[in-house]
């Protein structure tokens, strides 16, 4: 009783500051990472600062405005759903083309399946990444499946499920999971995870225009938090193309979604602190992932470390740290670590201990490049 009295003071204090006034305010504890916009663009022509939600809602609208079957369908989504992703779309493009489901996840995939099979685009919204998991089957059994049963005569690949994910601050258990790893482990579909603004956007256009079901699984803390410049014609980011953000020479840090900006963070500390150089990758999808881009840096560098906020056991660090194990053994200086979620429910009031932070991260550092 006594360590959790001093865990849960410790929290307290980390929430609460002082302001120039003297009062004390409470701060959200949601931001454990610095976000860090992206300086390049990835199309081209004019731009505009944009969030992560109008960037996603950007890549919509051009969508329906270019593509007369396409339709949006959710939860909640008439008004703009929970996150405001399809803010106004409805009443650009009516209800026959953006409308609200029943509260039934099942169903959303089924019809979405429905809809993709007559050669239609269509764009699913699950609320919460927490409750994909009645559409699992769905998904999983017959979106994926539905080109190799049916030996290619029909197929469901004009189906995109967006997925409001991650830690939040006060999400807790039914509201902060990170659940890729279970898709990923499905031939058929095709996962990813962006990082910010530019990169929503350009992923969201690929898994429309992709030839398979694909699912974007966007960090919800970034909706708001995260602002770029971004082109406002169509691109797309290349699906299984792994972006290098920073280039080094002594260790491997390789994350995707909200845990990149943890460690480009961990980068600079690492630089400033320890003289160690790293490399930083953003995986951006991992159904198909960048499997030559990884082994190529962890032969260059020897070390390894693998950042995810879903649980340790069998997330999707451990198939990473396997294809290392396997093509880059004689390079190792050290064994692959991962930093990650714990085996455990994500937790209310121990968020900030569950989440793999920079400390986290900047410890496992140390542990490798002294091992």
């Amino acid at each position: 009783m006594a360590a959790i009295h001093v865990i849960t003071k410790n929290l307290v204090n980390l929430s609460l500051k002082k302001s120039t006034n003297g009062a004390v305010s409470v701060l959200s504890v949601r931001n454990h990472f610095n976000y860090v916009p992206d300086k390049k663009s990835e199309g081209k022509g004019a731009t505009k600062k944009m969030n992560m939600f109008q960037a996603l809602n950007n890549a919509m609208d051009l969508t329906l405005a270019n593509d007369d079957s396409a339709v949006i369908f959710g939860e909640d989504v008439g008004f703009g759903g929970v996150f405001r992703c399809t803010m106004n779309l409805q009443d650009k493009y009516g209800k026959d083309r953006v409308f609200n489901t029943p509260l039934c996840e099942q169903g959303i995939a089924g019809f979405g399946i429905g809809v993709a099979n007559t050669g239609a685009t269509a764009i699913a919204e699950i609320q919460f990444a927490d409750y994909i998991f009645p559409a699992f089957d769905q998904l999983v059994n017959e979106a994926a499946k539905y080109r190799y049963r049916s030996g290619n005569l029909f197929d469901s690949g004009s189906l995109t499920v967006r997925v409001p994910c991650g830690a939040v601050g006060h999400g807790a258990l039914y509201h902060s999971q990170m659940p890729e790893a279970y898709f990923a482990h499905t031939p058929g579909l095709k996962v990813a995870i962006p990082r910010g603004p530019q990169k929503a956007k350009g992923l969201l256009l690929a898994c429309i225009k992709d030839k398979n079901p694909c699912i974007l699984f966007e960090p919800k803390t970034l909706y708001r938090a995260a602002v770029e410049e971004v082109p406002e014609e169509i691109y797309e980011s290349k699906l299984g193309e792994a972006d290098i953000l920073r280039s080094g020479s002594d260790i491997t840090l390789i994350g995707w979604g909200t845990q990149v900006h943890v460690l480009l963070e961990v980068a600079d500390m690492a630089k400033k602190e320890l003289g160690v150089n790293a490399e930083v990758i953003d995986l951006v999808s991992i159904l198909p992932w960048d499997k030559e881009a990884v082994i190529k840096s962890a032969k260059k560098t020897g070390r390894v470390i693998v950042a995810h906020e879903a649980p340790l056991t069998n997330g999707f660090g451990a198939e990473i740290a396997a294809t290392i194990q396997e093509n880059c053994f004689l390079n190792l200086e050290a064994p692959v670590k991962r930093v990650t979620g714990w085996d455990t429910p994500f937790p209310h009031v121990f968020e900030k201990f569950y989440i793999p932070d920079k400390y986290r991260c900047f410890d496992a550092i140390k542990e490798v490049i002294n091992y």
